[in-house]
Protein backbone atom coordinates (compact mmCIF):
# COMPACT_ATOMS: atom_id res chain seq x y z
CA UNK A 1 0.00 0.00 0.00
CA UNK A 2 2.86 2.38 0.80
CA UNK A 3 4.35 1.58 -2.60
CA UNK A 4 1.00 2.38 -4.24
CA UNK A 5 0.87 5.76 -2.45
CA UNK A 6 4.38 6.73 -3.52
CA UNK A 7 3.96 5.49 -7.09
CA UNK A 8 0.62 7.25 -7.51
CA UNK A 9 1.91 10.61 -6.24
CA UNK A 10 5.19 10.52 -8.19
CA UNK A 11 3.43 9.37 -11.34
CA UNK A 12 0.94 12.23 -11.27
CA UNK A 13 3.67 14.77 -10.44
CA UNK A 14 5.78 13.59 -13.39
CA UNK A 15 2.72 14.02 -15.60
CA UNK A 16 2.72 17.72 -14.58
CA UNK A 17 -0.61 17.48 -12.78
CA UNK A 18 -0.97 20.38 -10.27
CA UNK A 19 0.19 19.30 -6.84
CA UNK A 20 -3.09 20.03 -5.02
CA UNK A 21 -4.93 17.91 -7.58
CA UNK A 22 -2.34 15.14 -7.17
CA UNK A 23 -2.92 14.99 -3.43
CA UNK A 24 -6.69 15.17 -3.73
CA UNK A 25 -6.85 12.47 -6.41
CA UNK A 26 -4.51 10.25 -4.40
CA UNK A 27 -6.70 10.63 -1.29
CA UNK A 28 -9.90 9.83 -3.17
CA UNK A 29 -8.37 6.93 -5.11
CA UNK A 30 -6.89 5.27 -2.02
CA UNK A 31 -10.13 5.77 -0.09
CA UNK A 32 -12.14 4.16 -2.89
CA UNK A 33 -9.69 1.30 -3.41
CA UNK A 34 -9.09 0.31 0.21
CA UNK A 35 -12.11 1.49 2.22
CA UNK A 36 -14.92 1.59 -0.37
CA UNK A 37 -15.18 5.37 -0.20
CA UNK A 38 -16.19 5.55 3.45
CA UNK A 39 -13.68 8.21 4.49
CA UNK A 40 -14.71 10.81 1.93
CA UNK A 41 -17.97 11.33 3.81
CA UNK A 42 -15.91 13.05 6.53
CA UNK A 43 -13.85 15.23 4.19
CA UNK A 44 -16.21 18.23 4.20
CA UNK A 45 -16.37 18.67 7.96
CA UNK A 46 -12.64 18.02 8.29
CA UNK A 47 -11.72 20.68 5.72
CA UNK A 48 -13.98 23.18 7.48
CA UNK A 49 -12.47 22.46 10.90
CA UNK A 50 -8.91 22.82 9.59
CA UNK A 51 -9.49 25.88 7.41
CA UNK A 52 -10.79 27.98 10.32
CA UNK A 53 -7.73 27.26 12.47
CA UNK A 54 -6.61 30.62 13.92
CA UNK A 55 -2.92 29.82 13.34
CA UNK A 56 -3.42 29.47 9.57
CA UNK A 57 -4.56 33.10 9.34
CA UNK A 58 -0.89 33.98 9.78
CA UNK A 59 -0.11 32.61 6.30
CA UNK A 60 -1.95 35.26 4.20
CA UNK A 61 -0.81 37.98 6.61
CA UNK A 62 2.88 37.09 6.24
CA UNK A 63 2.46 36.79 2.47
CA UNK A 64 0.85 40.25 2.41
CA UNK A 65 3.70 41.62 4.53
CA UNK A 66 6.23 40.40 1.96
CA UNK A 67 4.20 41.82 -0.93
CA UNK A 68 4.06 45.27 0.66
CA UNK A 69 7.81 45.30 1.35
CA UNK A 70 8.47 44.18 -2.22
CA UNK A 71 6.28 46.79 -3.89
CA UNK A 72 7.07 49.76 -1.64
CA UNK A 73 10.72 50.06 -2.73
CA UNK A 74 12.12 49.24 0.71
CA UNK A 75 14.12 46.31 -0.72
CA UNK A 76 15.93 48.39 -3.34
CA UNK A 77 17.19 50.99 -0.87
CA UNK A 78 18.16 48.23 1.56
CA UNK A 79 20.28 46.49 -1.10
CA UNK A 80 22.25 49.63 -1.89
CA UNK A 81 22.90 50.21 1.81
CA UNK A 82 24.09 46.66 2.48
CA UNK A 83 26.28 46.82 -0.63
CA UNK A 84 28.19 49.75 0.86
CA UNK A 85 28.93 47.74 4.01
CA UNK A 86 29.80 44.36 2.47
CA UNK A 87 31.10 45.26 -0.98
CA UNK A 88 34.75 45.36 0.17
CA UNK A 89 34.79 41.63 1.04
CA UNK A 90 36.27 39.05 -1.39
CA UNK A 91 33.30 38.46 -3.65
CA UNK A 92 31.97 41.99 -3.34
CA UNK A 93 28.26 42.41 -4.00
CA UNK A 94 27.62 38.68 -3.80
CA UNK A 95 27.93 39.12 -0.04
CA UNK A 96 25.32 41.87 -0.35
CA UNK A 97 23.06 39.34 -2.08
CA UNK A 98 23.33 37.07 0.95
CA UNK A 99 23.07 39.85 3.52
CA UNK A 100 20.03 41.44 1.87
CA UNK A 101 18.38 38.06 1.48
CA UNK A 102 18.84 37.38 5.19
CA UNK A 103 17.31 40.76 6.10
CA UNK A 104 14.48 40.47 3.58
CA UNK A 105 13.80 36.91 4.78
CA UNK A 106 13.04 38.39 8.20
CA UNK A 107 10.05 40.18 6.65
CA UNK A 108 8.78 37.98 3.80
CA UNK A 109 8.71 34.34 4.99
CA UNK A 110 9.03 33.18 1.37
CA UNK A 111 12.08 31.92 -0.53
CA UNK A 112 10.63 32.69 -3.94
CA UNK A 113 9.75 36.27 -2.97
CA UNK A 114 13.22 36.76 -1.48
CA UNK A 115 15.03 35.43 -4.56
CA UNK A 116 12.84 37.39 -6.97
CA UNK A 117 13.16 40.66 -5.06
CA UNK A 118 16.90 40.58 -4.43
CA UNK A 119 17.57 39.19 -7.90
CA UNK A 120 15.66 41.99 -9.62
CA UNK A 121 17.55 44.64 -7.66
CA UNK A 122 20.98 42.99 -7.94
CA UNK A 123 21.05 41.74 -11.54
CA UNK A 124 22.22 45.02 -13.19
CA UNK A 125 25.34 44.94 -10.97
CA UNK A 126 26.74 41.92 -12.88
CA UNK A 127 27.62 43.89 -16.00
CA UNK A 128 28.41 47.07 -14.06
CA UNK A 129 31.13 45.43 -11.95
CA UNK A 130 32.22 42.55 -14.17
CA UNK A 131 31.04 39.60 -12.04
CA UNK A 132 30.91 36.05 -13.32
CA UNK A 133 27.21 35.71 -14.03
CA UNK A 134 26.75 32.07 -13.06
CA UNK A 135 28.19 32.44 -9.55
CA UNK A 136 26.46 35.78 -8.97
CA UNK A 137 23.07 34.31 -9.88
CA UNK A 138 23.84 31.25 -7.79
CA UNK A 139 24.35 33.51 -4.76
CA UNK A 140 20.96 35.13 -5.39
CA UNK A 141 19.23 31.74 -5.64
CA UNK A 142 20.97 30.48 -2.50
CA UNK A 143 20.29 33.66 -0.55
CA UNK A 144 16.61 33.34 -1.40
CA UNK A 145 16.42 30.03 0.44
CA UNK A 146 16.95 31.90 3.72
CA UNK A 147 13.37 33.12 3.34
CA UNK A 148 11.94 29.90 4.80
CA UNK A 149 14.46 29.42 7.62
CA UNK A 150 14.87 32.84 9.21
CA UNK A 151 11.58 33.80 10.92
CA UNK A 152 8.89 34.59 10.05
CA UNK A 153 8.60 31.51 7.83
CA UNK A 154 5.42 30.25 6.17
CA UNK A 155 6.62 26.59 5.88
CA UNK A 156 7.47 26.59 9.61
CA UNK A 157 3.87 27.62 10.31
CA UNK A 158 2.59 24.76 8.16
CA UNK A 159 4.98 22.31 9.84
CA UNK A 160 3.82 23.51 13.25
CA UNK A 161 0.16 23.05 12.31
CA UNK A 162 0.73 19.57 10.87
CA UNK A 163 2.80 18.32 13.81
CA UNK A 164 1.29 20.37 16.66
CA UNK A 165 4.71 21.90 17.37
CA UNK A 166 5.07 25.34 18.98
CA UNK A 167 5.53 27.94 16.23
CA UNK A 168 7.29 30.47 18.52
CA UNK A 169 9.80 27.74 19.45
CA UNK A 170 10.30 26.89 15.78
CA UNK A 171 10.93 30.56 15.00
CA UNK A 172 13.54 30.81 17.74
CA UNK A 173 15.14 27.55 16.62
CA UNK A 174 15.56 28.86 13.08
CA UNK A 175 17.52 31.97 14.03
CA UNK A 176 20.97 30.52 14.78
CA UNK A 177 20.95 28.01 11.87
CA UNK A 178 19.70 30.81 9.59
CA UNK A 179 22.53 33.15 10.53
CA UNK A 180 25.03 30.29 10.36
CA UNK A 181 23.85 29.35 6.87
CA UNK A 182 24.23 32.95 5.71
CA UNK A 183 27.81 32.91 7.04
CA UNK A 184 28.50 29.60 5.27
CA UNK A 185 27.21 31.11 2.03
CA UNK A 186 29.51 34.10 2.46
CA UNK A 187 32.39 31.75 3.20
CA UNK A 188 31.70 29.87 -0.03
CA UNK A 189 31.71 33.18 -1.93
CA UNK A 190 35.05 34.18 -0.38
CA UNK A 191 36.56 30.83 -1.38
CA UNK A 192 35.29 31.20 -4.94
CA UNK A 193 36.71 34.72 -5.11
CA UNK A 194 40.09 33.52 -3.80
CA UNK A 195 40.12 30.90 -6.56
CA UNK A 196 39.48 33.58 -9.16
CA UNK A 197 35.94 32.40 -9.96
CA UNK A 198 34.09 35.60 -8.99
CA UNK A 199 35.05 37.63 -12.05
CA UNK A 200 37.02 40.86 -12.25
CA UNK A 201 36.47 44.18 -10.52
CA UNK A 202 34.35 42.78 -7.74
CA UNK A 203 35.36 45.09 -4.89
CA UNK A 204 32.99 47.96 -4.11
CA UNK A 205 34.51 50.71 -1.99
CA UNK A 206 32.77 53.35 0.10
CA UNK A 207 33.69 55.90 2.72
CA UNK A 208 32.61 55.53 6.32
CA UNK A 209 30.43 58.61 5.92
CA UNK A 210 28.57 56.93 3.05
CA UNK A 211 28.14 53.73 5.03
CA UNK A 212 26.80 55.48 8.09
CA UNK A 213 24.42 57.57 6.00
CA UNK A 214 23.10 54.40 4.35
CA UNK A 215 22.15 52.79 7.66
CA UNK A 216 18.84 54.64 7.57
CA UNK A 217 17.75 52.34 4.71
CA UNK A 218 18.51 49.17 6.71
CA UNK A 219 16.43 50.28 9.68
CA UNK A 220 12.93 49.72 8.12
CA UNK A 221 13.32 45.96 7.50
CA UNK A 222 15.04 45.52 10.86
CA UNK A 223 12.19 47.43 12.48
CA UNK A 224 9.71 45.10 10.80
CA UNK A 225 11.59 42.09 12.13
CA UNK A 226 11.55 43.47 15.66
CA UNK A 227 7.86 44.35 15.40
CA UNK A 228 6.93 40.83 14.31
CA UNK A 229 9.31 38.56 16.21
CA UNK A 230 9.77 40.92 19.17
CA UNK A 231 6.03 41.11 19.82
CA UNK A 232 5.87 37.32 19.98
CA UNK A 233 8.63 36.85 22.52
CA UNK A 234 7.68 39.88 24.56
CA UNK A 235 4.40 38.06 25.18
CA UNK A 236 2.35 40.78 23.50
CA UNK A 237 1.09 38.76 20.54
CA UNK A 238 0.63 35.29 19.11
CA UNK A 239 2.23 34.43 15.77
CA UNK A 240 -0.99 35.36 13.97
CA UNK A 241 -1.37 38.64 15.83
CA UNK A 242 2.31 39.43 15.21
CA UNK A 243 1.75 38.95 11.48
CA UNK A 244 -1.01 41.57 11.55
CA UNK A 245 1.30 43.93 13.48
CA UNK A 246 3.88 43.41 10.74
CA UNK A 247 1.37 44.29 8.01
CA UNK A 248 0.35 47.51 9.76
CA UNK A 249 4.00 48.44 10.32
CA UNK A 250 4.83 47.77 6.65
CA UNK A 251 1.91 49.96 5.54
CA UNK A 252 3.14 52.75 7.82
CA UNK A 253 6.67 52.49 6.40
CA UNK A 254 5.33 52.56 2.84
CA UNK A 255 3.26 55.66 3.67
CA UNK A 256 6.24 57.52 5.14
CA UNK A 257 8.14 56.94 1.88
CA UNK A 258 5.28 58.03 -0.35
CA UNK A 259 4.89 54.52 -1.79
CA UNK A 260 1.41 53.82 -0.39
CA UNK A 261 -1.14 54.00 -3.18
CA UNK A 262 -4.29 52.22 -4.34
CA UNK A 263 -2.35 50.63 -7.20
CA UNK A 264 0.31 49.29 -4.81
CA UNK A 265 -2.35 47.94 -2.45
CA UNK A 266 -4.25 46.32 -5.32
CA UNK A 267 -1.13 44.56 -6.59
CA UNK A 268 -0.20 43.45 -3.06
CA UNK A 269 -3.67 42.05 -2.40
CA UNK A 270 -3.80 40.23 -5.74
CA UNK A 271 -0.38 38.66 -5.15
CA UNK A 272 -1.43 37.64 -1.64
CA UNK A 273 -4.66 36.00 -2.83
CA UNK A 274 -2.87 34.02 -5.55
CA UNK A 275 -0.14 32.76 -3.22
CA UNK A 276 -2.45 32.01 -0.30
CA UNK A 277 -4.94 30.14 -2.46
CA UNK A 278 -2.15 27.94 -3.80
CA UNK A 279 -0.72 27.24 -0.34
CA UNK A 280 -4.05 26.52 1.35
CA UNK A 281 -5.31 24.25 -1.41
CA UNK A 282 -2.13 22.16 -1.14
CA UNK A 283 -2.30 22.12 2.67
CA UNK A 284 -5.92 20.97 2.80
CA UNK A 285 -5.45 18.32 0.11
CA UNK A 286 -2.34 17.02 1.91
CA UNK A 287 -4.25 16.78 5.18
CA UNK A 288 -6.95 14.71 3.48
CA UNK A 289 -4.28 12.37 2.13
CA UNK A 290 -2.75 12.09 5.59
CA UNK A 291 -6.14 11.09 7.02
CA UNK A 292 -6.51 8.34 4.45
CA UNK A 293 -3.00 6.90 4.78
CA UNK A 294 -3.28 7.06 8.57
CA UNK A 295 -6.60 5.22 8.58
CA UNK A 296 -5.28 2.58 6.20
CA UNK A 297 -2.25 1.89 8.39
CA UNK A 298 0.42 3.17 6.00
CA UNK A 299 2.11 5.25 8.71
CA UNK A 300 2.27 2.30 11.10
CA UNK A 301 3.57 0.04 8.33
CA UNK A 302 6.31 2.53 7.44
CA UNK A 303 7.32 2.74 11.10
CA UNK A 304 7.52 -1.05 11.36
CA UNK A 305 9.56 -1.20 8.15
CA UNK A 306 12.10 1.31 9.44
CA UNK A 307 12.37 -0.35 12.85
CA UNK A 308 12.84 -3.70 11.15
CA UNK A 309 15.94 -2.43 9.36
CA UNK A 310 17.84 -2.54 12.64
CA UNK A 311 19.36 0.92 12.17
CA UNK A 312 20.46 3.19 14.99
CA UNK A 313 18.55 6.50 15.41
CA UNK A 314 21.36 8.48 13.75
CA UNK A 315 21.51 6.03 10.84
CA UNK A 316 17.75 6.37 10.45
CA UNK A 317 18.03 10.16 10.35
CA UNK A 318 20.75 9.87 7.69
CA UNK A 319 18.44 7.60 5.70
CA UNK A 320 15.65 10.17 5.98
CA UNK A 321 18.05 12.96 4.92
CA UNK A 322 19.05 10.94 1.86
CA UNK A 323 15.39 10.32 1.07
CA UNK A 324 14.59 14.05 1.13
CA UNK A 325 17.67 14.98 -0.89
CA UNK A 326 16.62 12.58 -3.63
CA UNK A 327 12.96 13.57 -3.42
CA UNK A 328 13.93 17.24 -3.68
CA UNK A 329 15.32 16.58 -7.15
CA UNK A 330 11.82 15.78 -8.43
CA UNK A 331 9.29 17.58 -6.22
CA UNK A 332 8.54 21.20 -5.38
CA UNK A 333 9.60 21.86 -1.81
CA UNK A 334 6.29 22.84 -0.24
CA UNK A 335 4.62 19.82 -1.77
CA UNK A 336 7.47 17.67 -0.48
CA UNK A 337 6.81 18.94 3.04
CA UNK A 338 3.07 18.36 3.16
CA UNK A 339 3.05 15.01 1.36
CA UNK A 340 5.70 13.32 3.48
CA UNK A 341 5.44 14.81 6.96
CA UNK A 342 2.50 12.61 7.95
CA UNK A 343 4.59 9.47 7.43
CA UNK A 344 8.07 10.65 8.39
CA UNK A 345 7.25 12.67 11.52
CA UNK A 346 5.87 9.76 13.59
CA UNK A 347 8.99 7.73 12.78
CA UNK A 348 11.29 10.56 13.88
CA UNK A 349 9.46 11.22 17.14
CA UNK A 350 9.27 7.49 17.92
CA UNK A 351 13.08 7.45 17.77
CA UNK A 352 13.18 10.15 20.46
CA UNK A 353 14.19 13.12 18.31
CA UNK A 354 12.89 16.57 19.20
CA UNK A 355 10.10 17.83 16.94
CA UNK A 356 11.49 21.39 16.94
CA UNK A 357 14.96 20.18 15.89
CA UNK A 358 13.53 18.00 13.13
CA UNK A 359 11.45 20.92 11.86
CA UNK A 360 14.60 22.99 11.34
CA UNK A 361 16.45 20.07 9.74
CA UNK A 362 13.52 19.51 7.39
CA UNK A 363 13.43 23.18 6.41
CA UNK A 364 17.16 23.09 5.56
CA UNK A 365 16.51 20.02 3.40
CA UNK A 366 13.72 21.94 1.69
CA UNK A 367 16.13 24.82 1.11
CA UNK A 368 18.56 22.42 -0.55
CA UNK A 369 15.80 21.25 -2.88
CA UNK A 370 15.15 24.88 -3.89
CA UNK A 371 18.57 25.13 -5.59
CA UNK A 372 19.09 21.60 -6.90
CA UNK A 373 18.07 20.84 -10.51
CA UNK A 374 15.91 19.88 -12.27
CA UNK A 375 13.00 21.17 -10.14
CA UNK A 376 14.81 23.75 -7.96
CA UNK A 377 12.26 26.57 -7.86
CA UNK A 378 14.71 29.34 -6.97
CA UNK A 379 16.86 28.38 -9.96
CA UNK A 380 13.90 29.01 -12.26
CA UNK A 381 13.08 32.29 -10.51
CA UNK A 382 16.65 33.57 -10.97
CA UNK A 383 16.79 32.32 -14.56
CA UNK A 384 13.58 34.25 -15.21
CA UNK A 385 15.14 37.61 -14.31
CA UNK A 386 18.07 37.23 -16.72
CA UNK A 387 18.25 39.43 -19.79
CA UNK A 388 21.55 38.09 -21.15
CA UNK A 389 19.94 35.01 -22.66
CA UNK A 390 22.21 32.53 -20.89
CA UNK A 391 21.22 28.92 -20.34
CA UNK A 392 19.64 27.37 -17.26
CA UNK A 393 22.76 25.24 -16.77
CA UNK A 394 24.75 28.36 -15.79
CA UNK A 395 22.49 29.00 -12.80
CA UNK A 396 22.72 25.36 -11.72
CA UNK A 397 26.52 25.43 -11.85
CA UNK A 398 26.64 28.72 -9.94
CA UNK A 399 24.44 27.30 -7.16
CA UNK A 400 26.60 24.19 -6.64
CA UNK A 401 28.98 25.72 -4.02
CA UNK A 402 25.98 26.80 -1.97
CA UNK A 403 24.48 23.31 -2.05
CA UNK A 404 27.76 22.15 -0.51
CA UNK A 405 27.41 24.83 2.20
CA UNK A 406 23.94 23.51 3.00
CA UNK A 407 25.39 20.02 3.30
CA UNK A 408 27.77 21.37 5.94
CA UNK A 409 24.85 22.86 7.90
CA UNK A 410 22.89 19.59 7.71
CA UNK A 411 25.89 17.72 9.11
CA UNK A 412 26.30 20.29 11.89
CA UNK A 413 22.62 20.09 12.86
CA UNK A 414 22.81 16.31 13.13
CA UNK A 415 26.08 16.38 15.07
CA UNK A 416 25.11 19.34 17.27
CA UNK A 417 21.30 19.53 17.77
CA UNK A 418 21.91 22.39 20.20
CA UNK A 419 22.38 24.71 17.21
CA UNK A 420 18.60 24.61 16.84
CA UNK A 421 17.52 23.80 20.40
CA UNK A 422 19.72 26.04 22.55
CA UNK A 423 17.95 29.36 21.91
CA UNK A 424 14.34 28.17 22.42
CA UNK A 425 15.48 26.18 25.47
CA UNK A 426 17.22 29.22 26.93
CA UNK A 427 14.31 31.60 26.30
CA UNK A 428 11.60 29.32 27.64
CA UNK A 429 13.64 28.13 30.62
CA UNK A 430 14.14 31.78 31.55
Amino acid sequence: MAAVVVALILGLVLLAVPVAAVLGVAALALDEAFSNGRLRRTFGSFIWDVSIDFVLIAIPLFVLLGEIVLRSGIAGRMYRAVALWLGWLPGGLMHANIGCSAIFAATSGSSVATAATIGTVAYPEIARHGYRESLFLGSVAAGGTLGILIPPSVPLIVYGVFTQTSIPELYLAGLIPGVLLALLFSGAIAVMAALGLAGGGWRVTATWAERLAALVHILPPLGLFLAVVGSIYAGWATATEAASIGVVTALALAATRGALSWAMLRDSFEGTVRTTAMIMLIVLAAMLLNIVVGFLGVIQAAARLVSGLGLTPVQTILLIVGFYLVLGLFMETFSMLVTTIGIVFPIVTALGFDSVWFGILLIVLMETALITPPIGLNLFVVQGIRTSGGGFRDVCVGAAPFVAAMGVLIALLIAFPGLALWLPGYVYSS
